[in-house]
């Protein structure tokens, strides 16, 4: 019996079981992508007016020949409305706008400061089955191959109904999903349903599933999510990309918190990067209760500052549904505006789908953490010997600071800075203090 996948997503099938502000300077140094979080599910939702591309993506692991999906439409769907893209795409997209450590190298603290102009210069490092589908209310509507893709567009008047009809053909349906089916049923939605041609996969040439990609026209800008809480064992992972043309996105039923962000970490974090940002966010989830939804990156595509990766072209966003977008050749956008936003949730957390409002904040943010490589030259100057003498109280505060977003022990991390290069005593060697009174 084919599985029926709900998903990670609700809206999109993750992975039901069988039984079971201003530019920054710097240097870009390491991301954390969604690679890091399991049971994740990337979402594009590109929308101007009441008209929305959504582009779903999602990490199955499992036979394909058991792999569907079920997405609620808020209207009929049309062959031409569909279409299958890359899974590269996407991840360009999402290692665009990752969290990001920068790092900044100490200028000569002997060096005298420049100054031009009064400013300073710093450097910056079918038809109805015969088994009575349609007395229960079903109707397939529509029945279309995309790609490697087999889909149905049904519409259905009771849940009882649309649940056996999924059962009756090969899809698992796990227990509890029938009220949010109906709940879904009374706004007068559509159903959405995908699996995998085999046949036409191995003709295409694919070992892999790729996104699948819907437009369709509505004045709800949301994306469902309970569906993939029916049969989720545990939270989770939804990374979720807007673009748009006046601004950044949030949620209006749910907190939009901005992750923590500019702190000055520890240079050991280099190396350490995801076990960081993994366990930063682990903390953010539960001093929320996790309860909000969280902002990882907003920003204008035509740049970025430090890149984790370059930017999508014109033609890039239009694939990705941005279609006001013009394709003039060149390589940089404009009229479009990228929002990351990350959420954890489960059923009891998160009982509603998402709910978003595009404002017209344009404001830059970037999830962005700073380590700084101290000077490591000569220091043979005042100035230079109070920058040495002031940096063990420098490194405790990156201490502190890295304690208190992850939770981590801090004589752990004050070890692991000391074997890092980082100690948190100076040794002086410059011999008493008097004999540097009258230096020759």
């Amino acid at each position: 019996m084919r599985q029926f996948l709900y998903a990670a997503l609700a809206l999109l099938a993750g992975s039901l079981i069988s039984a079971s502000a201003s530019a920054f300077c710097g240097f870009y140094v390491a991301s954390a992508d969604t690679s890091l979080f399991n049971q994740s599910s990337k979402v594009v939702l590109a929308r101007s007016d009441d008209r929305t591309v959504i582009t779903m993506a999602n990490d199955y692991q499992g036979d394909l020949d058991e792999f569907a999906i079920v997405i609620p439409v808020p209207t009929f769907i049309e062959r031409e409305q569909i279409h299958v893209t890359e899974n590269a795409i996407v991840d360009h997209l999402d290692a665009y706008t990752a969290p990001r450590l920068v790092q900044y190298f100490d200028d000569d603290p002997c060096r005298p400061i420049e100054v031009y102009d009064g400013r300073v210069e710093m450097s910056a490092g079918e038809v109805p089955s015969e088994d009575g589908s349609r007395a229960r209310g079903v109707t397939v509507e529509a029945s279309y191959t995309v790609g490697e893709y087999d889909i149905q567009i049904l519409s259905a008047t009771e849940s009882t109904g649309l649940a056996a009809w999924l059962m009756e053909n090969g899809y698992r349906i796990p227990d509890g999903a029938e009220p949010v089916l109906e709940s879904y049923l009374r706004q007068g939605v559509r159903f959405f349903v995908a699996k995998v041609n085999l046949e036409e996969q191995q003709r295409l040439g694919y070992n892999y599933l790729r996104p699948l990609q819907v437009a369709y026209e509505t004045d709800r800008f949301m994306l469902p999510i309970r569906l993939g809480t029916v049969n989720a064992n545990g939270p989770q992972e939804l990374f979720l990309f807007t673009l748009t043309r006046n601004g950044r996105v949030e949620t209006t039923n749910y907190r939009t918190v901005r992750m923590p962000t500019g702190q000055s970490i520890p240079l050991f974090v280099e190396d350490a990067f995801a076990d960081f940002y993994t366990a930063m966010f682990d903390r953010q989830v539960e001093q929320t209760g996790m309860r909000a939804v969280f902002l990882e990156y907003a920003w204008d595509m035509a740049w970025c500052d430090p890149c984790a990766a370059d930017p999508l072209s014109p033609a890039q966003l239009r694939e990705l549904g941005a279609f006001w977008v013009q394709d003039d050749g060149s390589s940089q956008a404009r009229d479009a505006f990228v929002t990351r936003l990350h959420v954890r949730y489960d059923a009891e957390t998160f009982p509603e789908d998402l709910m978003l409002h595009e404002t017209g904040d344009r404001e830059n943010f970037q999830g962005r953490y700073v380590m700084t490589r101290p000077w490591t030259g000569a220091v043979d100057c005042p100035a230079g010997r109070d920058y040495v003498a002031a940096l063990p109280d420098r490194f405790e505060g990156e201490a502190q600071t890295l304690a208190s977003l992850t939770g981590w022990d801090i004589a752990d991390i004050r070890a692991r800075m000391e074997a890092g290069g980082q100690p948190f005593t100076i040794d002086n060697d410059d011999g008493d203090w008097w004999e540097r009174i009258w230096d020759d």
